[in-house]
């Protein structure tokens, strides 16, 4: 059985599961499921679109899978996807997708701080922490264990590697690669991200492979392909080198650093 209080506006339509909260002032359009112990705050609103999973915290003011702000946008069916266990705190927004990819997605277990906006089209992964205004522009990837600091914007078609780590109030204009740190102005590698990768269980000995493999990459002179050549000749099996390739092969924007 849902709680909703008697303020609330729930459309009929809606997908409510087991023991959800609904709280004072709060809306939820018609196309949005929400699953079960979920809970919606007061004077927050969820979307047509939203798909919200299970244990999801919703706090005041905040806005899931509203219309994208994009002026191509022309009221498609689109959808933004909520992973279980997830926090969005007060006044944060989340855009749902356009024709570009459909969704906009959002893992399990993420944090998303106060005020901190998602853009249309972003696919942001499981443990992701973004602290409070982080602005993520349209279509930017953030892979999983990634943390933002605060007031931070990333630009729209930019990717985030998994366990990176980047310092509260830069701008992330270019790719960031996996394992790392980066701050500065501009952004700029600050070294291997040791103690959260230590904190999830990583040896010692493959934290020194990524110190190694960040050292061709960034601290040896050798140009981005010297670089990754030297990293299959050394370590062509490691798979912590091959993540690292993989995602070197599929930038776009070119290295942050």
């Amino acid at each position: 059985m849902a709680h909703i209080h008697n303020t609330a506006v729930v459309a009929e339509g809606a997908k409510i599961g087991e023991n959800v909260a609904i709280g004072p002032f709060a809306v939820v359009h018609a196309d949005v499921e929400i699953g079960d112990e979920s809970v919606v705050g007061p004077h927050a609103v969820i979307y047509d679109g939203a798909r919200i999973g299970r244990n999801v915290k919703v706090h005041q003011g905040a806005a899931v899978a509203n219309i994208p702000q994009d002026l191509k946008f022309g009221g498609e069916p689109t959808r933004c996807y909520v992973g279980d266990n997830t926090t969005i705190r007060e006044f944060v927004t989340v855009n749902r997708g356009t024709t570009a990819t459909g969704e906009t997605r959002l893992g399990a277990n993420c944090l998303l701080m106060a005020y901190a906006h998602i853009g249309h089209d972003s696919a942001i992964g499981d443990h992701v922490i973004l602290a409070n205004a982080v602005q993520v522009g349209g279509h930017v990837e953030i892979d999983e264990w990634t943390i933002v600091g605060g007031s931070t914007p990333i630009h729209q078609f930019c990717k985030i590697g998994k366990h990176a780590m980047i310092g509260g109030g830069f701008r992330a204009v270019q790719d960031v690669p996996p394992f790392v740190t980066m701050g500065g102005e501009p952004l700029r590698f600050a070294g291997v991200n040791s103690i959260g990768l230590r904190r999830r269980g990583f040896t010692s000995d493959q934290i020194l492979t990524l110190k190694t493999i960040y050292r061709y990459i960034y601290g040896s002179g050798y140009t981005l392909t010297d670089a990754k050549a030297r990293i299959v000749e050394e370590f062509g099996d490691d798979d912590l080198a091959k993540e690292t390739l993989d995602f070197l092969g599929r930038t776009t924007r070119g290295l942050a650093g």
